[in-house]
Order: C-alpha cells, then structure tokens, then sequence
C-alpha cells in the first residue's frame, strides 16, 4: 500500500468535509432548525449521494463512461441552480414547525443537495481518481478509499450535529438555520455564475 498516497488522500477529504459547503450549510442548518436526529437522516442521504459520486468515478476509471467538460460543467450548474432554489424555499418557510417544515433537511434532501453539489462533484470526477493506485488492485483501493470517505463524512458532520445541539437551540438555533439557508443561496448563485460563465467558454 502506498502509504504517501493514502495520507495525502485522507487530508485532501479532510480539508474537503471542514471546508464550509453546500452539504455542511445543509446538515447545520437542519440540526439548528430541527434537531439532530433529522440532520442525521439528511446525513444518511448526503452520504448515499458520495457513493453514487463514487460509483460514476469508478465507471470513469474503468473506461465505462466519459464526462466531457460541457457536460460536467452542465451538471454543476444545474447543481448549483437547485441548491438556490431550495435554500430560498427554505428562507421563504416559516420557522421551526410551521407548515414547510418538510422542506428543510432529511434523507431525500441531503441525496439531492449532496448529488447536485459542483464540490463533490468535481472532486469525485476530477481529483478522486488520481488516488486510486495507493494499491495494486483496483477493487481493493476503490473499497478503502470508499470506506474512509465514508467514516471521514459521518465524523466530520456528526461533529458538526453535536456542536449546534450542545450550544444553539432554541432561537439561536433558529437564527443558525437561517444563517445556513442564505449561505446555501450564495453558494448556489455563486455556482450558478461560475458554472454558467465555464459552458459559455466552453461553447464559444
């Protein structure tokens, strides 16, 4: 096993989950709002969301399928344009409670937020291959490194579930939640540009 390259694969996934998101604004937003055991249910999503991710690597790898640049960029702006969409819902919702209340966090939620995300996206497309030869067989290092990125998520967003139930509830809590939602409408409209301006590049 290539030891170097297992390390540099575990602080880039590292770096990746810590670094504020679309999935952590989502899963934060959730445990303020509604509490841990949603978020955990949005948690279960977000991470069935990475094993599809990684599915399509492995496809990717094995010569089976190809994401040409307009098509991967095509992807992230629709990405992009659904995390907006869905935090503006959320901002438009009542609080805690009312009758939107559905529209915040869960399995199908975290699946959706977690698949349209240009971060994870890119980063499974893009950057997850170039782990694969921490050993030599491709099954095997597929296996771990779905593994880690698996323990990795749940730890890093469990975390992440505990610190907002320790010490925000109640109206700091609901203040979070919608701290969280006009970050995922940045970040969606932030993307929307980013992605929109790359096919316009790409097509001109």
């Amino acid at each position: 096993m290539n030891l170097a390259l297992l390390l540099a694969y575990i602080s880039a996934v590292l770096l990746l989950l810590l670094t504020p998101g679309p999935v952590v604004a989502l899963v934060t937003g959730t445990a303020a709002r509604h509490g841990p055991r949603r978020a955990f249910a949005t948690v279960l999503g977000t991470n069935a969301a990475s094993l599809v991710l990684i599915m399509l690597a492995s496809l990717m790898l094995a010569g089976l399928l190809t994401l040409p640049g307009p098509l991967l960029y095509g992807l992230a702006l629709a990405g992009s344009g659904y995390i907006g969409v869905t935090a503006w819902q959320d901002l438009r919702a009542g609080p805690a409670g009312g009758p939107s209340e559905a529209g915040s966090g869960g399995v199908a939620r975290g699946f959706w937020t977690g698949i349209s995300n240009p971060k994870d996206l890119l980063f499974f497309v893009a950057f997850f291959p170039q782990f694969i030869s921490i050993t030599h067989n491709t099954g095997a290092s597929l296996l771990i490194l779905s593994g880690l990125w698996v323990l990795f998520d749940l730890l890093v967003l469990s975390l992440y579930i505990w610190v907002i139930g320790r010490w925000m509830a109640g109206k700091q809590g609901e203040r979070i939640g919608r701290l969280s939602a006009w970050l995922l409408l940045l970040m969606g409209l932030a993307g929307v540009f980013y992605n929109g301006a790359r096919c316009l590049e790409l097509f001109s």
